[in-house]
């Protein structure tokens, strides 16, 4: 039976994982530290042409094998225009949101390699000055990156190295609470990435010999949409999305539950894999939901729109404030790591 300790291992590998920042196509990073990370477990984990990690995580059957798919890609932005007071026009990478991303400590990534500092601000945003401050949009069109650097022009600017398509990549702020509850931006998807690491430990420390193949598959686009579309591996009948659980008005689940989705903006999901799933979660005593997420995609919805003939399901640690600063609890990861096991009968 897992334990509570696999779910402390899955933030440890969360917390580390978020300090790495990775926007949708700046993920080079991240990817071979996941890659690195399942490695040391003893597991055969390699790089995909398209930047993901593929985890081959066991097991007999090959011709009715499992796939797991969760993502190491964040939301963040890109330089679309340097200023002439050498401020930066900045556009969204996923869905961020102007409104949630003001104020925010923010680091550009030059082409060079050279990491600068700054904020997401309002433009004119000192409200001693600026008499619109309160009724002003927050669009990114009304947001500038102000860099702490001395630049009064876009010479000064491009001297430090950036450029248009220069990433801009935001503080996630990570912190666990004495009550359990886990804060930070891009828990969407890392806890989930945590979680799968949580449980190749599992397999890794029981010696368990799966009965079906199990791989994994950590994408680096689901943000922008086609993170599942390709690397499937020969034989899977089933695949999988460990992604956040949806918490907000109208749904029931919490941050200490794992979410099982039965249908989101892309549709229902796979009815027989759902059901299997809730019996999972009961059989194992896991604290679950089952709610309909009426603003999500996730990489499994890819990989069908990709043409795989298989079947689909969503769970999730339960996370609050999506696409913000978010916040999940370590109980929404032991319940999720419940249900992984009890799905596989392990």
């Amino acid at each position: 039976m897992i334990t509570t300790a696999y779910a402390d291992f899955a933030w440890k590998q969360t917390a580390a994982l978020l300090a790495i920042d990775s926007p949708s196509g700046f993920t080079a990073r991240a990817a071979e530290w996941v890659k690195n990370a399942f490695s040391a477990l003893g597991f055969d984990a390699k790089l995909t042409t398209k930047g993901g990690v593929l985890v081959d995580l066991g097991g007999t059957d090959t011709e009715d094998a499992l796939f797991l798919e969760a993502h190491a890609d964040t939301l963040g932005a890109m330089v679309a225009e340097i200023k002439g007071n050498g401020r930066l026009r900045a556009v969204p990478l996923g869905g961020m949101s102007a409104n949630n991303a003001e104020a925010e400590t923010v680091r550009v990534y030059t082409r060079d390699g050279a990491v600068i500092d700054g904020t997401l601000q309002l433009i004119n945003a000192s409200t001693h000055v600026n008499s619109d401050y309160a009724t002003t949009g927050r669009t990114w069109d009304t947001v500038e990156v102000v860099l702490d650097e001395d630049v009064r022009s876009a010479a000064d600017t491009r001297a430090l190295g950036i450029e248009v398509g220069d990433l801009v990549c935001f503080d996630p702020r990570t912190r666990r609470t004495a009550s359990g509850y886990l804060k930070s931006r891009f828990l969407d998807d890392k806890l989930s990435v945590g979680i799968l690491l949580g449980f190749a430990k599992y397999l890794r420390d029981e010696k368990i010999t799966l009965s079906r193949r199990v791989y994994a598959h950590v994408t680096v686009y689901e943000e922008v949409g086609h993170g599942g579309s390709a690397s499937v591996p020969k034989g899977v009948t089933e695949a999988i999305s460990i992604d956040m659980g949806c918490v907000g008005t109208g749904l029931t689940c919490t941050e200490k539950q794992v979410s099982i989705c039965a249908k989101d903006s892309g549709g229902p999901y796979s009815y027989e894999v759902t059901g299997k799933l809730i019996a999972a979660a009961k059989a194992t005593g896991a604290d679950y939901a089952v709610d309909v997420y009426p603003h999500y995609g996730s990489d499994v919805e890819a990989t069908l729109r990709a043409g795989y003939d298989i079947r689909h399901g969503l769970i999730g640690a339960g996370v609050y404030a999506s696409h913000g600063y978010e916040r999940s609890h370590i109980d929404g990861v032991f319940n999720t790591l419940k249900v992984l096991c009890g799905y596989l009968s392990i």
